[in-house]
């Protein structure tokens, strides 16, 4: 039997306050219509539809190859809105769930639910209810003295006795396909807001004697709706609290979910210990027993096993296994780091391969460098890539030291083995088994400083 959904995200937003449409603001790493995408997906669904309005390019950009796009060029209401996806589904046997692009916490598993009793029940529609301690905003589900569904009424337009009710629509429902386009081509905008509600085709079926039916979310929270930027806060301590239990239930130690930031796609191995003021963004993906922080971002990244990473930046990079990075290390995009690395504090590596076993320990800038294996970089040096036109490299071989204070000015390569003298620019190859040594000779003038003192 087939199973369809739209997404309802065409909406502005207007309370954002963003140039962004207000689906596409991220939660954890991901616009919170793609948490929505997700759920119906695992649900059954096969065919998802998101209508789009406002920032209609951009949303559809970002479902593209996931769903079909149904274009609202007016926001007339939700019932208008539905209706622009009927070209997509209305000859559809089978069932329809609709929900909304801003509900980011409704999981799998109640829209399998939804839907389960939905077709137990041989309802023509079915509306996800909640109960609210306060239910200001939200429409009311208003029911017969028999307990049945016989309308939902929205906030502005329910009397003072419809206002106490406290079991609210969700904006969530399951649909029979037949008959649900052409009902809706029915709907009239008679309410204070003048829209199109999709509300009113729940009391159409009521009188039309076909079957409603309901179901009582038992965690409201799963509907959380997102208006303002307070909310998409709000929510995002919800779903950081949801990843993060998911990461320590499969064997992570966080030391402090309340100051721990994991993105929704980062993969973590077990035995992992993450401290606090970490952020761990994008598809970054990190082994089994590492520790990762405190005060560390990682985005985009492929961590090792047996890594530790402390009060550091890493963006867009690849980490072997056994690496030690920091305290105060930035690791800047395509830096490669070979196994048992350590790149130590005050340390900034940009677009660089560093062999197995070299160390970087403090105060040096390698960029554009290919280092082989077991070199060792001596503080403050600097690969000197840059004249102002183009960028060039360094490439240094193995088993090679760097003295510190050394300035390679690239292209220069440094053979294996070779030793360079502290304080020297190079500025020519060295040859591998070499010293090179390049300052300018050392006068000392005895009594200088005495003379002086006495002359002032």
């Amino acid at each position: 039997m087939n199973l369809a959904a739209v997404i309802l995200a065409a909406g502005k937003g207007t309370r954002m306050k963003s140039k962004l449409p207000k689906v596409l603001h991220n939660l954890c790493g991901s616009p919170m219509l793609s948490y929505v995408l997700d759920a119906v997906t695992a649900a059954g669904v096969d065919q998802p539809v998101v209508v789009v309005g406002h920032g209609s390019d951009q949303v559809a950009r970002q479902v593209a190859g996931l769903a079909q796009i149904a274009l609202q060029t007016e926001q007339l209401g939700t019932a208008h809105a539905l209706l622009q996806a009927g070209p997509f589904l209305q000859n559809l046997p089978g069932q329809l769930l609709v929900l909304g692009g801003d509900t980011p916490l409704i999981e799998a598993d109640t829209l399998a639910g939804l839907v389960r009793s939905h077709r137990s029940s041989g309802a023509a529609a079915t509306v996800l209810t909640a109960e609210m301690v306060d239910p200001t905003g939200y429409g009311r589900v208003v029911r017969g003295q028999q307990g049945g569904v016989c309308k939902i009424v929205e906030q502005k337009d329910a009397s003072p006795e419809e206002k106490r009710i406290r079991e609210i629509n969700t904006g969530i429902y399951c649909f029979e396909v037949a008959g649900l386009f052409e009902a809706l081509s029915l709907v009239a905008p008679i309410n204070v807001q003048g829209e199109y509600y999709l509300t009113d085709i729940i009391e159409m079926y009521v009188n039309e004697g076909r079957a409603v039916g309901a179901v009582l979310l038992k965690d409201s929270t799963e509907v959380t709706g997102i208006n303002d930027r307070v909310q998409l806060a709000e929510v995002e301590q919800i779903m950081r609290r949801r990843l993060l239990r998911d990461l320590m239930k499969s064997g992570v130690t966080v030391v402090d979910p309340a100051s721990t930031f994991v993105g929704r796609k980062v993969r973590v191995g077990r035995d992992t210990i993450i401290h606090p003021f970490t952020l761990i963004e994008g598809s970054t993906v990190i082994g089994e027993d590492c520790v990762i922080g405190p005060g560390s971002r990682l985005s985009n990244t492929t961590v090792g096993s047996g890594v530790t990473v402390q009060n550091s930046i890493v963006l867009d990079s690849l980490i072997g296994d056994n690496c030690n990075i920091g305290p105060f290390s930035y690791l800047r995009p395509e830096t490669r780091l070979g196994n048992g690395v350590k790149v130590g504090d005050f340390v900034e590596i940009k677009k660089s391969l560093l062999g197995a076993g070299s160390k970087v320990p403090h105060l040096s800038y390698v960029g554009d460098a290919t280092l082989g294996e077991k070199v060792n970089i001596g503080a403050g040096t600097i690969t000197c890539n840059y004249d102002g036109y183009k960028k060039s490299p360094t490439h240094i071989g193995d088993e090679a030291f760097i003295g510190s204070n050394t300035n390679l000015v690239a292209p220069v390569e440094i053979g294996a083995r070779a030793v360079t003298g502290a304080g020297s620019t190079i500025t020519r190859n060295v040859p591998a088994d070499a010293l090179a040594v390049e300052r300018a000779k050392q006068n000392v003038l005895p009594g200088w400083a005495a003379r002086k003192k006495e002359k002032k």
